[in-house]
């Protein structure tokens, strides 16, 4: 699709129509049906993990057999994220987010069918193709919705559903198959799909992304029709706009393309966030990814107890995730985000002096990890959006999620190598907390803050 020279007239009014929106239900309607999608996405993402020790046993896959069935789906999710920025640059956020959502749904129902382990592997990627497109497009669109003030807690608590999704993953599994098997686990991960529906009905374009691309007829339309919804749901006339942040300049005539990351302002901007973003997700699925065989392998623990221990993390990721929502707008981006990465290391500085000697000890100390990683990585999806223009906005998410994705397929490889090269676990830790004490360094000395401030005036 082509682009149109966008107007800047446009592109500020609709900023400004934007801004002067108060909470509503329609903001709380979009923002569950998108939650819901991406809910049902970190579902599926966790399945493998927990459904990996029993396809290991139907298939007997070797340790190999088992890496690669565990990380061909985060390969699909990096050229997924790479591939949906600039889709959803070009043809809509709504559109992308949909198609990842079809894409998924019908990816588990084949993986549920698969007779053999080969088949199952091109599912999973494709699949993976799927969930790492729909994520970063899904921050993208719920950023250019909201205001600057409140910003962080309005998009946070959308973003509480992806670990939410996790969790829920993670005790479904736990039960689902040691008593129904994991193939059920799947059929009933394809079911959300028919939300594809509602995507379609209920939730618009987004106008910041409409004005952006020159669309400038549909993007009055589309936000006249916002305006109405609110006014409607909250029964008030709605205040007269505030005059908004010029859009127009020397960097905002550029069109999006890869280059305008690395350029000006943004160049350092992309630079960190791609640090956080490959940092945070190493250690926390190097970790997490595992742990369900580390439960049955070194410690003798049967599946179900395993299962259930690994939850534990799934559950401590998703309250740290919330303290993150509630404390972000106070405390700052880059506060939460040298927290979370700095305490991650501490965690994994104990298990790596105290050895990981007991199951329950790595369970405590893990879930400990997990509530401050997973605190850290919500808050990317708040910050990397707020770091680039609309026009290159979709563009920034995906490559801040294949830097995601790297992390989340070197992790699990890492912590296999050094733990096969006969070193023990309190190497493996050790490890994953010197590459977090490094991320914490370059975020607490060169991320900058950007609460309180319109995305218009943070990326021009």
């Amino acid at each position: 699709m082509s682009i149109t020279t966008p107007d800047h007239t446009v592109q500020q009014d609709v900023a400004a129509r934007l801004e002067r929106l108060p909470m509503s239900r329609w903001h709380v309607s979009v923002r569950l049906i998108i939650g819901v999608v991406t809910f049902f996405e970190a579902f599926d993402q966790l399945l493998i993990a927990f459904s990996l020790p029993e396809i290991s046993r139907e298939w007997g896959l070797s340790t190999a057999g088992a890496t690669a069935t565990l990380t061909v789906g985060s390969i699909g999710m990096l050229l997924g994220a790479l591939a949906s920025g600039w889709l959803a640059d070009r043809i809509g956020r709504v559109q992308v987010i949909t198609l990842c959502l079809v894409i998924t749904a019908l990816g588990n129902l084949g993986m549920a069918l698969s007779p053999a382990l080969l088949p199952f592997l091109v599912l999973r990627f494709i699949q993976g193709l799927a969930i790492g497109g729909e994520v970063p497009t899904a921050a993208s669109y719920i950023a250019e919705l909201s205001r600057a003030k409140r910003r962080g807690r309005f998009v946070l608590m959308y973003e509480v559903v992806f670990p939410a999704g996790l969790t829920v993953g993670a005790l479904a599994s736990a039960w689902i198959v040691p008593n129904w098997g994991w193939r059920t686990l799947f059929l009933i991960a394809a079911i959300p799909g028919v939300a594809a529906f509602f995507l379609q009905r209920r939730v618009p374009e987004s106008p910041r992304w409409l004005a952006a691309r020159g669309r400038s007829a549909e993007a009055r339309e589309v936000m006249a029709r916002i305006e109405e919804n609110v006014r409607r749901s909250t029964g008030r006339e709605l205040p007269p706009p505030a005059p908004a942040p010029a859009v127009a300049g020397a960097e905002s005539a550029r069109t999006g393309a890869l280059r305008d990351l690395f350029t000006g302002r943004y160049r350092r901007r992309t630079l960190v966030v791609w640090t956080i973003w490959f940092v945070g997700y190493l250690a926390n699925y190097g970790l997490t990814s595992w742990l369900p065989t580390l439960y049955k392998q070194v410690f003798g623990l049967p599946t179900d107890v395993s299962l259930w221990y690994s939850t534990l993390a799934s559950v401590a990721g998703l309250a740290g995730c919330v303290l993150a929502a509630l404390t972000i707008d106070q405390l700052g981006r880059r506060m939460v985000l040298s927290i979370g990465l700095g305490g991650t290391t501490v965690a994994m500085g104990v298990l790596a002096v105290l050895g990981a000697s007991s199951a329950g000890q790595l369970a405590v100390f893990s879930a400990f990890a997990a509530m401050f990683s997973f605190a850290a990585n919500i808050s990317l999806y708040l910050y990397t959006p707020e770091l680039y223009p609309t026009r290159s906005r979709a563009l920034g998410c995906s490559l801040g999620g294949v830097l995601n994705r790297l992390g989340i397929i070197t992790g699990p490889i890492l912590v296999a190598l050094v733990y096969a090269g006969g070193t023990g676990l309190s190497t493996v830790f050790l490890m994953i907390g010197g590459i977090t004490l490094v991320g914490t360094l370059v975020t607490a000395v060169f991320a900058e803050e950007t609460k309180g401030r319109t995305l218009e005036e943070l990326s021009p």
